[in-house]
């Protein structure tokens, strides 16, 4: 499997082999959105919710938050939740922490409720970058050199930006401010360590998640100065702001799977995303095809391997776990809320769903490659059996993952 960083060349033979749609609308992107839709709030995050909700909030919840910050000595004896698993976990997690915490004490948590916010004043007139062709060509490697994975483009749609954000000191709302004249969101993904997701459950396996934030964090604030310093507006974000998901399929980097989450043609499902909203003029990518629907309609992995039993087994409709849930959207929904409380019970973020996706696979090797247009086939039934023959998904030892003394 792959550790978050393939060869370029094989990623772009990959991402050749991908049929791509031209048809942006809903329909095209995989989203049935009803005439009932609702804007969503961050204060109905899962994550929002467990700090003031009584229907999640707990002493849990305390704990496991409380996990990533204070020694954790003889937390739990369960290998991969030990000291050395946790400290390594939380010194990934380390970037990403220091710009969520710097301005706190102004009830901002950059990068989770709020637009990273480390920027220095860009040029003050605007530099030609000729077409928008052009110009999404030059920004796609400048993106790729400043550490970025994938990159996509698409158009701002207003629905998927949060109505409110949710406020830390006050346990409610703040306001969205979020400039009207920003027609263009840059999707970036990194990739996350495979072979750190490969032991999960475990505290091991978080630091996948927390490299994949604090990488985000550097690669969007550099992308987001490149383009400012060409006299452009760009505000960088990962969980603030608007739904990344949404954008991140309208983009071209992947489809939407059974577990809720994107599904790309050269990370599966290991992979986060970050997002930048800007007025530079850029050509935009299109919605891509590679079997996933048809794939998670026949699969259960996700279902069967989840701990919480947070993912249902059942076809897409617009029925809601909890305020969590978006409203008027038909689609695959997991119950966050079972997820979060799992979670909590071992101190630590789960990843069992990224795990036993048979497409998070190593996609530089070509038997995976060949894997992939199998699944993308009418014999999509003997690649998902071809999957579970090779023992897709297995749980791997973390005292694997370490080196033996």
């Amino acid at each position: 499997m792959h550790t978050g960083r393939g060869d370029a060349a094989k990623r772009a033979r990959t991402r050749a082999l991908i049929p791509v749609s031209a048809d942006s609308s809903d329909a095209g992107c995989g989203f049935c959105v009803g005439d009932d839709f609702e804007r969503f709030s961050q204060v109905d995050d899962v994550f929002s919710r467990s700090r003031f909700d009584p229907e999640i909030h707990s002493d849990k919840a305390d704990r496991f938050y409380s996990t990533y910050r204070r020694p954790l000595a003889d937390w739990r004896a369960a290998k991969g939740f030990q000291q050395n698993d946790y400290a390594f976990r939380n010194a990934t997690w380390h970037v990403a922490d220091v710009f969520a915490e710097m301005y706190e004490d102004d009830d901002r948590r950059d990068g989770f409720l709020d637009p990273l916010s480390m920027l220095r004043e860009g040029a003050t007139e605007r530099h030609e970058m000729g077409t928008p062709e052009r110009a999404a060509q030059l920004l796609k490697h400048a993106a790729a050199a400043a550490g970025a994975d994938l990159v996509g483009v698409t158009a701002y749609d207003h629905r998927w930006t949060y109505t409110e954000r949710f406020s830390v000191q006050t346990g409610g709302a703040k306001p969205n401010d979020l400039p009207e004249d920003l027609d263009n969101v840059i999707v970036i993904g990194q990739a996350m360590d495979s072979t750190l997701i490969d032991t999960a459950p475990s505290a091991l396996s978080g630091a996948a998640t927390g490299m994949g934030y604090s990488h985000d964090a550097v690669v969007l604030l550099t992308l987001a100065q490149y383009i400012r310093n060409l006299g452009y507006q760009a505000i960088p974000s990962m969980n603030d702001t608007a739904l990344a998901i949404p954008y991140a399929i309208k983009a071209g980097l992947g489809e939407y799977g059974k577990h809720g989450l994107v599904i790309t043609p050269e990370f599966g499902t290991s992979v986060r995303f970050g997002k930048i909203f800007t007025d530079l003029p850029l050509v935009h990518d299109h919605p891509i095809r590679f079997g996933v629907k048809e794939m998670c309609e026949i699969c259960n992995a996700c279902s069967k391997g989840c701990p919480s039993k947070a993912i249902p087994d059942a076809a897409p409709s617009t029925d809601r776990h909890n305020k969590s849930n978006l409203v008027g959207v038909k689609k695959w929904s997991i119950d966050g809320e079972k997820c979060f409380n799992y979670w909590s019970k071992i101190n630590s973020d789960c990843s069992v769903c990224v795990r036993v996706c048979p497409y998070t696979r190593d996609y530089t090797r070509r038997r995976n490659r060949a894997w992939q247009r199998l699944a993308a086939s009418p014999l999509r039934r003997l690649a998902l059996w071809i999957d579970r023959r090779q023992g897709g998904g297995e749980r791997h030892q973390t005292e694997d993952w370490w080196p033996a003394g």
